[in-house]
């Protein structure tokens, strides 16, 4: 790997951190080289940008833990002014914890655990389906179709539907490259899915079900601090669980059956002893950590040795965070008798993932009710993946007897 050294004597490399069609894990281990030669950062000149990129767990999880330093308002490193506000997660505090306050209860571990027995109830439906064909897609048929159920049904946004919200989900998130198409594409994308909220609201508030418990329903009534929200606002709240859950969950737990495909042990002993699914969940959201978040710098310091200026990106990428041998031994390795880990795969700071049981409970049931009805198959063909700032698998084809 090459490098040159800036005037500031960081190492400056060239990463290209979306490769479209690679072959499953390619960006983890283009993140692996990086982090094996560069500690704790370097300079990213990516497609023209120019960011700083920090290597080390313990240096993203100090970055992730200081807003006042570090600002929310940029998730995007090769974004650094971005026309749009995804809330919550790009307001910076006390803003910031007004949202968080009104959406803790739809995703607080009661009410995700209430949601449990008609997740089981549909993962086994979508898995009776594919018993009897002897292969499928696994990205096809389980991991886009079963978290978007999930989450549409929360949101009380019609099934029916999911093809088109798939379509708008790969606009804003799973463009190729960076630059001003990709921008324009993104932002066509987002403008549909507002658009779609937009007569969604406006449905619902012609037509009030008092006993409707689905987020769209109650979110015409949400205040905050005994003020109504404005409808900007909350399109824009909106949009934001829509692209999370539409896509993270997915994405994860496509990474996860596709450790489970290529390691045969580790797949037998789940299989023997399903109480292991939560730590194969635990381990696998570690070694394969998808989301690469950024910061935008508040101010000139010196962080961890960079001469940091105002205004400053910054990329805090949770997969150096999740596989950096200095914080687990053997990091890259999913060990199912590792020890309980404080991973940061679900972020760290004020803006810990909010869906983070949701998550783990959908990524559980799955692997549960799938190794019931099919223990033992394999990869069919290489599997498929995207980079960017959520890293996912396109495609994973398996076949069992």
């Amino acid at each position: 790997m090459s490098q040159n050294q800036s005037s500031t004597g960081c190492p400056v490399l060239n990463i290209e951190m979306n490769i479209p069609d690679s072959p499953a894990l390619t960006h983890f281990r283009r993140l692996d080289e990086c982090q094996d030669n560069v500690r704790p950062v370097f300079r990213n000149t990516e497609a023209g940008a120019d960011y700083w990129v920090f290597t080390e767990n313990a240096v993203i999880l100090e970055g992730l833990q200081h807003p006042e330093l570090w600002s929310s308002s940029v998730v995007v490193p090769t974004e650094p002014d971005p026309p749009y506000k995804w809330i919550p997660i790009m307001l910076d505090p006390p803003e910031h914890a007004k949202w968080r306050h009104v959406l803790a209860e739809y995703f607080s571990p009661g009410r995700v655990k209430g949601l449990r027995e008609a997740q089981q109830k549909l993962a086994a439906d979508l898995v009776e389906q594919l018993v009897g064909d002897g292969g499928c897609d696994f990205v096809e048929r389980i991991s886009r179709v079963f978290p978007s159920t999930v989450f549409l049904t929360i949101m009380g946004m019609p099934v029916e539907d999911l093809e088109k919200f798939m379509a708008w989900e790969d606009m804003i998130l799973h463009q190729r490259g960076v630059g001003e198409e990709v921008n324009a594409a993104r932002l066509e994308g987002m403008t549909h899915v507002m658009g779609y909220f937009s007569e969604l609201i406006a449905q619902r508030r012609a037509n009030r079900d008092p006993d409707a418990d689905d987020i769209v329903s109650k979110a015409i009534g949400w205040t905050i601090e005994g003020e109504p929200i404005n409808d900007l606002e909350l399109l824009n709240c909106l949009l934001l669980l829509f692209m999370a859950g539409l896509d993270t969950v997915s994405n994860q737990l496509s990474y996860a059956m596709l450790h489970l495909a290529t390691h045969q042990s580790d797949r037998a002993r789940i299989v023997a002893e399903p109480e292991l699914i939560p730590k194969a969940v635990e381990e696998t959201l570690r070694a394969y950590p998808i989301v690469q978040t950024a910061r935008k710098a508040t101010q000139d310091m010196d962080f961890h040795g960079c001469p940091v200026k105002a205004g400053d990106m910054a990329s805090f990428s949770l997969a150096f965070a999740g596989r950096d041998e200095s914080a687990y031994p053997n990091a890259r390795e999913v060990d199912l008798d590792r020890g309980v880990t404080r991973h940061l795969s679900f972020g760290g700071g004020p803006h810990r993932c909010l869906g983070s049981h949701l998550a783990r409970q959908e990524m559980a049931v799955v692997l549960e009710e799938w190794h019931k009805r099919i223990p033992d198959y394999e990869l069919a063909g290489e599997a498929i993946e995207h980079g960017g700032q959520v890293f996912g698998v396109d495609s994973l084809n398996l076949r069992w007897h």
